[in-house]
């Protein structure tokens, strides 16, 4: 599976080192679904993507929409499980674990900037 790494060029800092995409229908659909956590420095970028729901999910996570030059639009931070976030303007989503956003200051109109990782 191919990873990312996710900076944010505005604030200069790391959101994930190891991001799986979600590019596919299957992808999409099961997203982090199957997961018990999410560690710092994981993440899953799912595109394309107007919203996500955190239903039988076993955890909260953070939830930046972005749009199509990987703007930052809207951020969606501690979303606990059995919850539903949408963007309309969004063209993908990047789920990270909780506190992520804070921790990193990420906000709309920052810019991220994604880089091949490797395989996992």
């Amino acid at each position: 599976m191919r990873v990312l790494k996710i900076l944010n060029c505005t604030r200069d800092t790391v959101l994930a080192t190891q991001a799986a995409v979600a590019g596919t229908s299957r992808a999409r659909n099961i997203g982090l679904l199957r997961h018990k956590s999410l560690p710092d420095g994981q993440g899953l970028w799912i595109v394309p993507c107007e919203g996500v729901h955190t239903f039988f999910m076993k955890f909260p996570i953070d939830v930046v929409y972005l749009d199509r030059h990987k703007r930052v639009v809207k951020v969606c931070p501690n979303l606990v499980p059995w919850r539903i976030s949408l963007c309309l303007r969004a063209h993908s989503v990047l789920e990270l674990p909780a506190g992520k956003v804070v921790q990193t200051g990420t906000s709309r109109g920052d810019q991220l900037e994604f880089s091949d990782a490797g395989e996992v």
